[in-house]
């Protein structure tokens, strides 16, 4: 099971082989022009297949009036998630390098971006965070667009070529929190590959009618919401935002059958309100990504909504999706990720060697429509440096172990290991164990330097209590560790937060944690 290859169907891999998104958008105009592609869950705005389609044809007609040459770096900053994912689709389909960028992000960090992408040109509908003087001061041009089209706004003159490192149609810039930023190009036919996989692992069908309340600036809400639907030819509710209060209504209003979610929504919901009854017989599973999902908030959520979870693991360097659960409940195995879909996956120890079933090590990818480079800033632009090992292994940087039966378990991040006195701790088990009181909502467990053993394990919380009860909830907490814990594995202190830095999925930057609590950790001992 996880050894199979992603070769996809409707494209060669690698490159730029052609335009396959406007051809099926093509066939989606020709097959079904009024049936709703995208719908917005709380207004009930939606637009049609026939419309992205004109969308897309009017972006190929623009950038050839523009002089815009094929490849172009492009980015898309749209706060409209209609327009966003109409604006995605077609930027793809006239052939230009599409970069995502996060329409909430303050004008000097959407500057930076642009800069360090070298793009071009930069599309909006005005709801970004930076006005239109903020985007083009970073030598960019600006243009406007909605659902129905693309205008030009602000026009400057079209910046020198910057020196690209081959082709591309999609790129993302990482985090940069494991070390130096680097640019991911990803092929359309690593996309499309990818989404490919993703309907048939999930069965979608035209009957489906998808929710994904995940941002469309992330590889998951574009290659698992937007193109999947595409390639489906199916429905795909978005939202600009996650509304625990208003879900389920949104979900009832639009007749979803999936949901696509991530951990922190999924505890969100488990302690809220069930759905109604007909919503939850209706939706076949509730999809889980981008980060370990904890044993404990999985059984909440299914014992309060009816709802089965369905694990996945992705990253952007593979077009998102490399692993996940079987459709069918009954083989599912709570905490793993499941086993690789398209995806060669291997666990190796230090030495770069594949480890035996159930030992612990980092985890490597094998695959089609995983990225062989980076694109790296230099002098004269940008330049590409290979990603994968010999052998074709991308090192993921995540740690994990496989079962008997190639399933697969993360137990964190590379560089999340805790060393203490030469034993390691994997802060995912720490976590998990701290999540299954129902009163904590989130938990971080990060190492603080000691002069003795080197590292030792310190653990920060949210939960639903009054400040009165904290120290309570402190004291309950040690004590569930001390029952499922070995020593080593306890940690030194438990502290109560009010908030957490967490992305703009719900996910805790573990090492903005690291950078702005552990000195008051070290301290004072105390963030309340």
């Amino acid at each position: 099971m996880n050894g199979m290859r992603l070769r996809p169907a409707l494209l060669p891999s690698g490159g730029r082989p052609g335009p396959a998104v406007g051809v099926l958008l093509a066939q989606r105009r020709a097959a079904t022009p009024q049936r709703v592609a995208f719908a917005e869950g709380f207004t009930g705005r939606a637009v049609t297949w026939g419309q992205v389609a004109a969308a897309a044809a009017d972006w190929s007609a623009q950038c050839h009036r523009l002089g815009v040459a094929p490849l172009a770096r492009v980015g898309i900053v749209i706060a409209d998630p209609l327009a966003a994912a109409t604006a995605h689709l077609a930027a793809l389909a006239a052939g230009v390098t599409v970069a995502p960028l996060n329409p909430h992000a303050p004008a000097g960090e959407l500057a930076a971006e642009i800069r360090t992408l070298g793009l071009s040109a930069v599309v909006t509908d005005g709801g970004a965070a930076a006005g239109f003087d903020d985007l083009a001061a970073a030598g960019a041009q600006v243009w406007l667009t909605g659902p129905a089209g693309l205008r030009l706004v602000r026009l400057r003159p079209w910046p020198a070529s910057t020196v690209s490192p081959g082709p591309a149609a999609l790129i993302m810039a990482s985090s940069g929190t494991t070390g130096p930023r680097k640019i991911i190009p990803l092929s359309e036919a690593q996309l499309v590959g990818t989404a490919a996989a993703v309907v048939a692992h999930h069965r979608l069908s035209p009957d489906d009618r998808g929710y994904s309340p995940l941002p469309l600036f992330h590889i998951n809400g574009l290659v698992v919401g937007v193109l999947s639907t595409l390639l489906a030819g199916s429905r795909l509710v978005v939202d600009g935002r996650f509304s625990r209060t208003r879900f389920w209504s949104v979900a009832e209003a639009h007749d979803v059958t999936w949901v696509n979610l991530v951990p922190a929504m999924i505890g969100l919901l488990a302690d809220s309100a069930p759905p109604p009854a007909a919503v939850a017989e209706r939706i076949r599973f509730a999809r889980s990504a981008s980060a370990p999902l904890a044993p404990a908030t999985l059984g909440r959520f299914e014992g309060r909504t009816g709802i089965s979870v369905l694990e996945t693991y992705g990253m952007t360097e593979a077009a998102s999706q490399i692993a996940a659960n079987p459709l069918e409940r009954r083989r599912r195995r709570p905490g793993s990720v499941g086993f690789g879909v398209g995806t060669e996956l291997r666990v190796v120890d230090e030495a770069g060697r594949p480890v035996g079933p159930e030992a612990v090590g980092s985890v490597e990818i094998r695959g089609d429509h995983v990225v062989d480079r980076y694109w790296a800033a230099a002098d004269d632009g940008l330049v590409a440096r290979p990603a994968r090992r010999p052998g074709g292994w991308l090192a993921t940087g995540d740690v994990g172990r496989l079962d008997a039966d190639g399933y697969l378990y993360l137990a964190g991040r590379t560089d999340d290991v805790i060393n203490r006195g030469g034993e390691k701790l994997y802060p995912a088990e720490i976590e998990a164990v701290l999540l299954d009181d129902r009163r904590v909502t989130a938990a971080v467990v990060v190492g603080r330097p000691d002069p003795v053993v080197g590292e030792e394990p310190v653990a920060i919380v949210l939960a639903g209590v009054p400040p009165a009860d904290r120290r309570r909830l402190q004291a309950d907490l040690e004590e569930r560790c001390t029952r499922a814990l070995s020593p080593f594995k306890r940690p030194v202190e438990i502290t109560v937060a009010e908030t957490l830095p967490a992305g703009p999925t719900g996910k805790v930057r573990r090492g903005e944690v690291r950078r702005q609590l552990r000195p008051q950790l070290a301290n004072r001992g105390d963030l309340r």
